[in-house]
């Protein structure tokens, strides 16, 4: 959490320094253009004197400056809000459980002696007719296979009870799950799911990231379904 709490100190302050700077540049651009523009009155050829035009025209022209500033300072405060905003949400979700793109399931035995894989699930970009969800070895074998029918769109959870097709008890292991859906013979864009649990939330180069353990770093926009 302290992770989070700094790093929504830091944007803050990052944005307030970026606020000053922009009102001191513009504050700068405007006492010379000023400047300037009572400088050519000054000097101007009494003959042949500025136009009210002219004067309109460089006025214009810093209004315009200051409005874009002005803007750009407005969008930074939104942007500023909405990181704020995301890292909250994001801390929100450390201890829960969530399915992200990817395919591992990982198999071990409790302390019976029974079998116990981590939750996974399926991602199904349109309706399905039919919806095979096959969970393979470390060699690509087969080793049990779920038909689950015609499905709507959606994100399904699925759990495994670590044995085969013939009902025997598996390897303790690695596995990986794999999504072959069709409608009417048209392949359905799937994407299997892992299991995660988030341990941690931190900034990166790339964006906030979720730390979900043995499952890797994610991004909060790849959360498929919080359980």
């Amino acid at each position: 959490m302290s992770t989070v709490n700094n790093n929504v100190d830091t944007s803050v302050a990052a944005l307030g320094m970026a606020n000053a700077q922009s009102k001191n540049l513009m504050a700068d651009t405007q006492d010379r253009f000023l400047t300037l523009l009572v400088t050519q009155l000054r000097n101007q050829d009494p003959l042949n004197p500025m136009d009210n035009a002219q004067v309109t025209s460089q006025i214009a022209q810093l209004s315009t400056v200051n409005g874009i500033t002005q803007l750009n300072n407005t969008l930074m405060a939104v942007a500023g809000q909405m990181d704020v905003t995301q890292s909250m949400q994001a801390a929100g979700l450390i201890g829960k459980d969530v399915l992200v793109p990817g395919s591992k399931v990982l198999l071990g035995s409790d302390a019976e002696g029974g079998k116990v894989a981590t939750p996974f699930g399926i991602d199904l970009a349109s309706p399905s007719t039919t919806t095979k969800v096959q969970i393979l070895d470390s060699s690509g074998k087969v080793v049990r296979e779920y038909d689950k029918g015609a499905l709507e769109a959606g994100v399904y959870s699925m759990d495994w009870d670590g044995l085969d097709n013939d009902g025997l008890p598996l390897a303790d292991g690695a596995y990986t799950v794999q999504v072959l859906a069709s409608n009417d013979g048209e392949a359905v864009t799937s994407e299997a799911l892992t299991y995660g649990k988030v341990g941690s939330v931190a900034y990166t180069s790339s964006g906030l990231k979720l730390d979900l353990g043995l499952a890797g770093s994610y991004s909060l926009l790849d959360i498929r379904k919080i359980m």
